[in-house]
Order: structure tokens, then C-alpha cells, then sequence
């Protein structure tokens, strides 16, 4: 059995099926505006924001995992609900949803299979209450 990078839902992130080469996370935290007569506008904090994910990677469908990682990924994003990020060393991430996810096929068969898939999974933090 190969060794996951990580899981998101039921989908496994692993040199076999699709094998991410960059995770870039974003944190942001929210400050409003407050305008004050005479002098520049305060800030005031309203707490923590978006938490983002972004996977980039390339699947080679000739060497393992096949022509079906990319819809693989799609069929956890349609399930329409957050999905739970567990990385390969137990790390529990905690729930994210699939917001968008890009694919681009080259160095094509004579068929028309690619034999190169470049892929971008977009994730965000699904922000639980408790």
C-alpha cells in the first residue's frame, strides 16, 4: 500500500493517483473601517477570516491512478458538503469544502489521452461553530 500525503473526504492525495507538488495556505483576519470626524479612519478587529487551501499538482494516468483522479475529486466536490482533511501524518485539518478545481490535459496519445493532467484543487475552511 502506498503512502497518502493526505485525505480530503474519501479521496487520497498519493503518488499513485494524484500527487500535489505545491500547498499554499492563506489566513486572513478582518478589520472594519471606522470613520472618525477630524482625524483617519480607526480599525476596529471583528475577528478571524477565510482560511484557504490550495493544492497544484500533476497525475500521470500511463504510470498509476488512471484517467479518473480528476473526476474522483469532482464526485467529493459534488457531494455538496464539508469534507474532512486529514494529512499523512495523522494531522486532522478539520472540515473543508471544495470550492473550485481546475484541470489541464497535455502531451496527448494519438487517441487523444493525455498523458499529463495538471490539476488545482481550491479548499476552503468550512468554519464550524464550535
Amino acid at each position: 500500500m502506498s503512502k497518502v500525503m493526505m485525505v480530503l473526504g474519501q479521496y487520497r492525495f498519493s503518488l499513485p493517483t494524484a500527487a500535489y507538488q505545491n500547498l499554499k495556505r492563506t489566513d486572513a483576519w478582518r478589520w472594519a473601517s471606522q470613520d472618525r470626524l477630524t482625524r483617519p479612519p480607526a480599525k476596529q478587529f471583528l475577528g478571524k477570516g477565510n482560511v484557504t487551501i490550495s493544492l497544484d499538482g500533476t497525475i500521470y494516468p500511463h504510470f498509476r491512478g488512471g484517467l479518473g483522479q480528476v473526476e474522483a475529486m469532482r464526485a467529493e466536490a459534488d457531494k455538496g458538503q464539508p469534507l474532512l482533511l486529514v494529512d499523512g501524518l495523522g494531522k486532522v485539518w478539520g472540515k473543508w469544502v471544495i470550492e473550485e478545481i481546475t484541470e489541464t490535459n497535455t502531451e496527448f496519445l494519438a487517441e487523444g489521452v493525455p498523458l499529463k493532467i495538471d490539476f488545482s484543487l481550491s479548499l476552503s475552511a468550512y468554519g464550524e461553530d464550535a
